[in-house]
């Protein structure tokens, strides 16, 4: 098994500091002190040796080769300085009781072990960015009152929360694979009697009225961070944290106004108006810059020329399950975060069928032949088309300068742990031209009647009509319009463009952009609307563009929730 200990990521990071090495320690580069009766002889090597002040700005001085990196913290400068000042102090003994703040970040440790038991006075221990899936309590120092775990693969806190530290003022969680309301029980006085600061950010909890019920036991709490959780997603999410939790003063990083608790005052007494369910409403406006697609050669017609039109709608991508129960099933969880599409089959036709995400190819990496990771919970699944996004058109508009598309569309999903991997990846614009050929149709019908009705002509020339040949004109008056067939449309994307939502999750109620395209073609290179895969980097490519006008075309749109 990969990854390394705490205590063993923390003997290597001693090792950087180069205790024992100039100008630290007591090499052959220090001075002999006076009082020892130890005189210096002309020539030696020790008459050549820096004064303490001079190796003490060696080890300060940020322009010193021998300064520490900048991710250091000042306990490790001030334990150099003492490395210089009294190197005789530099023992194990000592380093356990100096250290009061410990930080391994990002250094592979899967392990909490034992060994940080001898830091007899940490009170802080940052352990963000690492690969720990469980903690035993047990390891963890008495005096700790800052743990913060960001940025790991912990999906349960049951092991965390069977010992714990009881003077803990700030635990940090944000980042991990917390699977949702199994994991409410743990977030309560009963284990955190001290807890002021809690960061749950951007893991899974969908069940806002059971965690607000169990954080409400945290008398102390004054601050508390669930922005990137599907519960942030459901309507009146601040409002009823903020009416449930009197005490708290900061939510998602902002400030709780006494105009907010005054606004949302009585909301907490009213459970039955928070459902489960997020609103998101999107709005397309205009197109612009869009070619004029009228050629010369296709303005003239003849009798057996085709009719040509040319109409413009956008697509974009939504989750699929809309309007479905949520559910807290762990398999369904890491199934609607894996956004994972096959590209080495057949091209989807444009219709109704989802099409995979553009923005979920680029920001997935593809690892072994057929399988990929999963985007949030990094599990690895089969390289399947996933089939969690459908596809969602404009009407069509005909060619125009300014095309209004005045499109306004309202999504409701109850599957918010879906909701939140979509919003993850975002989701991508696309302006599609579609062109339609219609021929007139061969009026075989009427040749078929016009044989059968030979053996007649003789008998319709004979008897003459009373009212001078005017039924003729009339028969022809009636005669219906051509008739006309269409070939199957061809289809060409103008443009697309990669719309990031993350911010919704993060307390933004509105996203508004403006897609800007460029200058589009105006050649005939028709083709379905597919992203082209690049075979080494397994990224979606959109064709380059190019024209001879000037006119850059451009998409408004918007995403707003709540």
């Amino acid at each position: 098994m990969g990854g390394l200990s705490a205590s063993a990521a923390f003997r290597e990071h001693l090792r950087r500091l180069c205790l024992g090495e100039f100008p630290c320690g007591a090499g052959s580069w220090v001075r002999a002190p006076a009082w020892r009766g130890i005189t210096r002889q002309p020539g030696s090597a020790q008459g050549h040796s820096p004064s303490l002040e001079t190796l003490m700005e060696f080890v300060s001085s940020q322009d010193s080769p021998w300064a520490l990196p900048p991710d250091c913290s000042p306990e490790d400068q001030h334990l150099r300085e003492l490395a210089v000042q009294s190197p005789q102090l530099i023992r194990d003994n000592f380093i356990f009781l100096f250290f009061r703040s410990l930080r391994i970040v990002n250094k592979g440790v899967n392990e909490v072990d034992e060994n940080l038991l001898k830091f007899h006075n940490l009170e802080e221990l940052i352990l963000s960015a690492n690969q720990i899936s469980k903690i035993n309590s047990a390891h963890l120092p008495r005096t700790l009152k800052v743990l913060e775990l960001c940025g790991n693969e912990i999906v349960g806190l049951q092991d965390l929360c069977s010992h714990p530290p009881p003077e803990l003022q700030h635990l940090g969680l944000g980042y991990n694979r917390l699977l949702g309301s199994s994991e409410d029980k743990y977030l309560t006085a009963e284990f955190w009697p001290n807890l002021l600061s809690l960061d749950l950010s951007f893991n899974n909890f969908t069940d806002l009225l059971g965690i607000v019920s169990k954080l409400a036991t945290l008398w102390r709490l004054r601050t508390l961070v669930l922005q990137g959780n599907p519960l942030v997603l459901i309507p009146g999410y601040r409002g009823f944290v903020i009416d449930s939790l009197p005490k708290l003063c900061i939510l998602d990083d902002r400030n709780i106004s006494p105009d907010e608790k005054h606004q949302f005052h009585g909301l907490s007494s009213k459970p039955d108006l928070i459902v489960n369910k997020a609103q998101l409403v999107v709005s397309v406006g205009k197109i612009k810059g869009v070619p004029n697609p009228f050629k010369p050669e296709e303005l003239e017609s003849g009798p057996e020329s085709p009719v040509i039109t040319h109409s413009y709608y956008v697509t974009y991508e939504f989750v699929e399950r809309e309007k479905a129960e949520d559910t807290n099933n762990a398999e369904h969880e890491c199934r609607a975060q894996s956004w994972i599409c096959s590209v080495r089959g057949a091209p989807a036709e444009v219709g109704d069928s989802p099409l995979p995400p553009t923005g979920a190819l680029e920001q997935s990496s593809v690892g072994e032949a057929g399988t990929a990771p999963c985007v949030l919970c990094r599990h690895t699944a089969p390289f399947v088309f996933s089939h969690l996004a459908n596809r969602h058109l404009t009407p069509r508009k005909p060619w125009a300068e300014t095309i209004e598309c005045s499109y306004r569309k309202e999504h409701v999903t109850g599957d918010l742990v879906a909701l939140k991997a979509f919003l993850m990846t975002g989701t991508t614009v696309t302006v599609v031209e579609e062109k339609v050929l219609s021929w007139p149709i061969a009026a075989a019908v009427a040749e078929d009647a016009g044989k059968k009705g030979k053996a007649d002509k003789g008998k319709a020339e004979k008897e003459k009509p009373k009212d001078g040949g005017k039924g003729n004109k009339q028969k022809k008056k009636k005669e219906s319009p051509v008739e006309l067939r269409s070939d199957p449309p061809l289809l060409r994307s103008l443009g697309s463009g990669h719309v990031n939502l993350e911010s919704l999750l993060t307390g933004d109620q509105l996203v508004a952009v403006v897609c800007d395209f460029g200058v589009l073609i105006t050649e005939e290179t028709t083709h379905l609307i597919w992203p082209m895969v690049h075979e080494e980097r397994g990224k979606a490519l959109i064709p380059h563009m190019e024209n001879f006008t000037d006119e850059m075309c451009w998409i408004r749109a918007k995403w707003w929730c709540y």
